[in-house]
């Protein structure tokens, strides 16, 4: 059973669902307040101000998103290219939830374009960052050259994709980079000892066949 909710978090919650699904602009911190049954002055106990309710709002994202990305790619079968595309695949399933709104943190970084500083602004940098590590480091196991650009190439597709199903309201652009992730990670460069080394473990999998 999981641990009830402090009043920090109860707030962190309210405003993650009210920021989540009308953007930081149109919440008001009275909002949030009533969202999380507590009154303005406890609000301002806990976050001396809105851009720090909003800065935790992103940060209460960042790792249980990057967890659910890393669970996905270790649940899907096949090659690297599989279980990429299946991290796509998932997120399209999610985009054709009614209460689907983007990333979080694209629109939130959008809505504070002209605050380059602002606390939010950095975690998403930071999360976004912290995908591409991860996914390095996936790519660098399977023996691909270059794991980063790949990996900053992949990003590039899935944040494009959550661009442009937020704009045409079509989960389908998911399913397009997918496809598009699939086919870049085939084509890319392999390290010569990876290559050879599953090349031998086909072989060995046909004898035993």
């Amino acid at each position: 059973m999981p641990k009830p909710l402090d009043t920090r978090g109860k707030i962190v919650q309210a405003a993650s669902k009210l920021f989540y699904s009308e953007g930081i602009g149109r919440v008001s911190m009275d909002a949030v307040a009533e969202k999380a049954g507590v009154t303005k002055r406890t609000l301002y106990y806990h976050f001396d101000s809105k851009d720090d309710l909003v800065a935790a709002y992103l940060d209460a994202r960042d790792q249980p998103n990057l967890k659910q990305m890393a669970a996905w790619f270790a649940a899907a079968g096949g090659g690297p290219d599989e279980k990429v595309a299946a991290i796509f695949e998932a997120l399209a399933r999610s985009a054709r939830h009614p209460k689907w709104k983007g990333c979080g943190f694209l629109r939130t970084t959008a809505e504070l374009a002209a605050l380059p500083g602002h606390p939010a602004v950095k975690i998403g940098a930071r999360h976004k960052a912290a995908f591409a590590g991860w996914l390095a480091g996936e790519m660098e196991r399977a023996g691909f050259e270059a794991p980063a650009a790949l990996s900053r190439q992949i990003l590039l597709l899935l944040d494009g994709a959550f661009s442009a199903s937020l704009v045409h309201r079509e989960a389908s652009w998911f399913d397009e980079a997918g496809a598009a992730a699939r086919s870049l990670i085939g084509a890319h460069p392999r390290r010569l000892q990876a290559s050879a080394a599953q090349a031998s473990a086909a072989q060995a999998s046909s004898a035993e066949a």
